[in-house]
């Protein structure tokens, strides 16, 4: 069975190109030796196979090897016509952690490095008509202080707060097919006041760019601009304006064509804006009502089973009175963004930065490249409201984080997109950063309410030797909660477990009124949506069984906050 089907990359669609997935020939390499033992050579068969885009790891991939692994390897065949291979070829990857090489009919076509991001390489000049071999190798080592990790675990069991670990190919791999002159990326910027999105596109060849947009079948404006490759912006003035909302969504379809290349693509017309302690959306005070999502599966681990499972996490979180997430410690797929774009779900996007040692200066080097990679890759999501690229930078082995790292990933992150804020690293301990937010997991209500005055005179700012709160940010409290529920005695959750579905439903409550009434604060995130392996907190089982009924929880989260318009 061929598993995620979909095309992965909803926002920027050609017509002409052919999903990867499904059985690939695989080989565990745990002595990183494959290389030296000419693996990726056409003449060579791997030892056994496994279920692409599923890691080994995992169930579905049909390997479920749990143990550590130096290395691995994979390969399969795929016939190419003459027609597929005259223009430009391309391969892509959704994910492979951590670093990958890739060879095409025996040939390294290309390098990547960073474990979450999405890459391609141009194999036009590697290809020929008829069978194809391609080989991908990965390398990954959770235990490198110069590795982002996330939450898979350093250890050889599953402990704490880290999970099963990750190797090699855990999203969709796929061939694409574009015309020598085509559109190589495009970014859009929005105005909703005007009714207007400019786009900056980088082009291949000469030709005329042309842009229509259309909203719900009806057409709303067209623009182009003759270019001579490299850069070109124009500017599409809307006939019809339809603003992007919380619970809504609202998307304008957007056809780009240039020369004989067409890219099918999309946007969302809004404004976000944070000042006065408050989050605004197209001029109007939200709270942002949001729930940690870590993006594990069953039997998938880090990659869904499918597509309708990405859309249904969307669809639980809103079940439950939440209008958003933070996507954490983890780099999202873009189809689970595309849902959020569609529905109208807020979210941060976030870094897995656990296990790359931010106590070092040249740690920038394992986080600030596929960092930028990713805010590139995500700008045009109307969903994100905000970027995040450390969680929590605690001191290791005694040694305190270094504060010029973390400074210097906020300051190229405001540079590579000032159109959204930044929070430097959440919870603690914050150098610079457009929100103040911190992690609080008080059980008891009186105790949590004393660090949040009700009239502003005095917000908590927690290790208050470490960092410094001006009380002139927005702040939020961007993890709370956590409460455990469960009838495994060694699934675990924060503070003593409530003794009674009462007990839990008035603990639920307090700590969120807390929150919701206060007027200098604008967000919550509460802990989690769903139980992860031991960690047994979430608001469904890890098989998406909802603890409480969803009409229960809902009036808790979606009650009127103080700051809402």
């Amino acid at each position: 069975m061929i598993y995620r089907t979909e095309h992965p990359k909803p926002q920027f669609r050609r017509e002409s190109w052919i999903n990867l997935n499904g059985e690939w020939q695989f080989e565990i390499d745990r002595g990183n030796s494959g290389d030296a033992r000419r693996l990726y050579d056409d003449s060579v068969t791997l030892g056994g196979k496994i279920n692409v885009p599923f890691c080994p790891q995992s169930k579905l991939s049909g390997v479920e090897d749990k143990d550590f692994m130096a290395a691995v390897w994979y390969k399969r065949t795929v016939e190419l016509t003459e027609e597929q291979i005259s223009g430009n070829v391309y391969i892509h990857f959704g994910a492979v952690d951590y670093s990958a090489k890739v060879f095409v009919n025996g040939v390294r076509v290309g390098v990547h490095k960073g474990g979450y991001v999405s890459f391609k390489f141009d194999i036009t000049t590697n290809v020929k008509v008829g069978t194809n071999t391609i080989c991908v190798y990965a390398e990954d080592d959770e235990r490198d202080r110069m590795i982002p990790r996330g939450k898979q675990s350093e250890e050889y069991y599953s402990h704490g707060c880290d999970y099963t670990r990750t190797t090699g190919i855990w999203q969709t791999v796929w061939l694409e097919f574009a015309p020598k002159t085509h559109i190589e990326k495009v970014k859009y910027f929005p105005d909703a006041e005007a009714g207007t999105l400019s786009i900056l596109a980088d082009l291949v060849g000469e030709g005329e760019l042309k842009v229509s947009a259309s909203f719900d079948g009806k057409d709303c404006g067209t623009a182009s601009a003759v270019s001579n490759g490299g850069q070109v912006m124009l500017t599409l003035q809307l006939t019809e304006k339809h603003l992007w909302e919380i619970g809504r969504g609202g998307l304008y379809d957007l056809t780009l064509t240039y020369g004989d290349d067409v890219v099918h693509s999309y946007f969302g017309l809004r404004s976000i804006a944070y000042h006065d302690f408050k989050f605004f959306l197209n001029g109007k005070s939200v709270f942002q009502r949001l729930v940690l999502d870590q993006g594990f599966y069953p039997d998938g681990i880090y990659t869904a089973p499918s597509d309708e499972e990405l859309c249904a996490d969307v669809e639980r979180s809103m079940a439950m009175g939440f209008n958003g997430a933070r996507l954490h410690e983890k780099i999202f797929e873009e189809r689970f963004l595309y849902h959020a774009d569609r529905l109208g779900y807020i979210v941060w996007g976030e870094y897995p930065n656990w296990g790359l040692d931010h106590t070092y200066a040249d740690s920038i080097y394992g986080i600030l490249p596929e960092w930028l990679e990713e805010v590139e890759r995500d700008f045009n999501h109307p969903s994100i409201v905000g970027w995040c690229p450390f969680n929590e930078t605690w001191d290791m082995h005694g040694r305190k984080q270094f504060d010029g790292l973390i400074d210097l990933v906020y300051r190229a992150t405001k540079s590579a997109d000032p159109t959204r804020p930044c929070i430097d690293t959440s919870g603690a301990y914050h150098v610079a950063t457009d929100i103040y937010d911190v992690h609080n997991y008080h059980q008891d209500i009186e105790k949590f309410a004393s660090y949040y005055a009700a009239d502003g005179s005095h917000i908590d700012p927690l290790f208050g030797d470490r960092q410094y709160y001006d009380k002139t940010k927005p702040f939020f409290v961007s993890e709370y909660g956590g409460i455990r529920w469960s009838d495994d005695e060694k699934g675990w959750g924060y503070g003593n477990a409530p003794q009674s579905e009462e007990e839990f439903l008035t603990r639920l409550k307090g700590l969120t009124d807390v929150l919701l009434d206060n007027p200098y604060i604008f967000a919550f995130c509460y802990t989690q949506l769903t139980d992860i392996e031991q960690e047994q907190n979430g608001l469904y089982s890890y098989d998406r069984k909802a603890k409480f009924p969803p009409e229960v929880i809902a009036p808790i989260f979606s009650k009127k906050a103080a700051v809402e318009d």
